[in-house]
């Protein structure tokens, strides 16, 4: 009898256990959610002039290729030619404004949405931001269906998530999936901390929301990682508090201005957290401080490490940047550092990031301000190893440079060091700021620089 009553309760707890993991295992049911949502969601229609690159690709036969590649000059030239690109967005407001993409709308010369019910609605970029990879556009209306956000702080790893978007073309696709991280970094980009999927994002996606089972936005769809070209279980999206941040910039002031520091920051690893007498790899390394920064009149050293951020302690890097990129400028940020085993706290003052402004030189005698081209470019001051090692007393280092911008029409490159602007000694960024402000519209400078050891002038066209 007990022997029967044992064998039952193990049936019984057998039959329990293989209940539950049979539930734990049922897929989430989104279909409610999807068809509450998708009205707000929209594909996108993009028309862009084609490249020089692309029409030579398209000039040369198919036979040419395989033996030359693109090394072939065609002779006779053809009138500029358009292509089609899609991707996706989705209401933010009832009164039009939608998010987007920057590399979905790069470069347009048309933009229309088309609506879940077939209607189609030119639409205008209010404004892009290629750091983040964020535009903002607006249609003439009103009563659009809106989409609400989330808290992306509250989402956690493993939370079940919906993506609608285009792929491909095929507009009002539904792919779900599970957050497999917070916080990436791709590739060096230092300005969103990316939200990890392994839902599927193909090509069309771009542009489109992410949502959590609420039904919430928590992400803008950007990008995949993929040998491919197509889906391989890594997607990323824009938290979606980094995207409205940068849609409340753009809609105000049709660009984002970002806050400047001054210092070049890595992780912590084992090694260095033992160096540091660390518990844990945590905090963020100072390596280098740019002379005239706000780091730098504060009293920042290379060697500190950034423990706390208003007192927010920060485990990595780019929890720091995230925090630095969503201050404005004139802020005041206290920062705790590990300096000689011991904690400091230093108060610093935000400016403007030199990339964002045509940044001003300090001047104690007037506050009028220096007026000039936006080059698009990031610069820095030089290191002292850097000008020994390029035997120059001066120069800015080009850090970045904004594609399609006045820099990069001239062929100035990132890792460029620029010596001269018209003659005009530059031997750190004030120098440059301020001999950028005296170049007029319709101008060539002559632009001295260095890169990679060697000497060269430059024509930066003024357009």
């Amino acid at each position: 009898m007990n022997s029967r009553l044992i064998q039952n309760g193990m049936y019984a707890a057998v039959f329990t256990v293989a209940v539950t993991q049979a539930q734990a295992a049922t897929p989430v049911d989104f279909s409610n959610l999807v068809e509450q949502v998708s009205p707000a969601v929209v594909s996108v229609n993009v028309v862009k002039k084609m490249t020089q690159e692309e029409l030579l690709q398209q000039q040369v036969p198919e036979i040419l290729k395989r033996f030359f590649g693109n090394q072939i000059i065609i002779p006779q030239q053809q009138a500029p030619q358009e292509k089609t690109a899609y991707g996706s967005a989705f209401f933010i407001s009832k009164d039009g404004y939608l998010l987007t993409n920057h590399h979905v709308v790069e470069d347009a010369s048309k933009v229309t949405i088309m609506l879940n019910d077939r209607r189609e609605i030119d639409a205008t970029v209010v404004g892009s931001d290629a750091r983040t990879d964020v535009a903002l556009l607006k249609v003439e209306g009103n009563n659009f269906p809106s989409l609400a956000t989330g808290n992306v702080d509250q989402l956690k790893v493993g939370q079940p998530v919906l993506a609608i978007g285009s792929p491909f073309g095929f507009d009002y696709s539904a792919s779900a999936g599970i957050v497999s991280a917070k916080s990436r970094n791709m590739m060096g980009e230092t300005s969103v901390p990316f939200i990890q999927t392994d839902v599927a994002l193909n090509p069309g996606n771009s542009g489109g929301p992410l949502f959590n089972q609420q039904g919430q936005v928590i992400g803008v769809n950007s990008r995949i990682f993929s040998g491919t070209g197509g889906y391989m279980g890594l997607s990323f999206s824009i938290p979606i508090d980094v995207a409205m941040d940068v849609a409340d910039q753009l809609k105000k002031n049709g660009k984002v201005t970002r806050s400047y520091l001054g210092v070049m920051l890595q992780d912590i690893d084992r090694n260095l957290a033992e160096a540091y007498k660390l518990p844990k790899p945590e905090g963020s390394l100072i390596t280098q401080v740019a002379s005239g920064s706000p780091a730098d009149r504060a009293g920042f050293r290379s060697g500190d490490v950034i423990m706390k951020y208003n007192g927010s302690p920060i485990s990595r890097t780019s929890e720091l940047l995230n925090y630095l990129n969503r201050t404005q400028p004139n802020q005041n940020i206290q920062l705790e550092v590990l300096r000689d085993d011991k904690a400091k706290v230093i108060s610093a003052t935000l400016t403007s990031a030199p990339d964002d402004t045509p940044a001003k030189a300090e001047n104690t005698n007037t506050a009028k301000p220096q007026k000039g081209p936006i080059l698009g470019v990031s610069i820095r001051a030089l290191s002292d190893v850097e000008k020994s090692r390029l035997n120059i007393k001066g120069g800015v280092l080009i850090q970045d440079v904004v594609r399609g911008g006045l820099a990069y029409q001239s062929n100035i490159q990132a890792g460029d060091v620029i010596t001269q602007v018209n003659n005009i000694k530059v031997d750190n960024p004030n120098d440059f700021v301020s001999a950028v402000s005296e170049l007029k519209k319709n101008t060539v400078a002559r632009v001295a620089i260095v890169r990679e050891g060697q000497h060269a002038i430059l024509g930066l066209r003024i357009q």
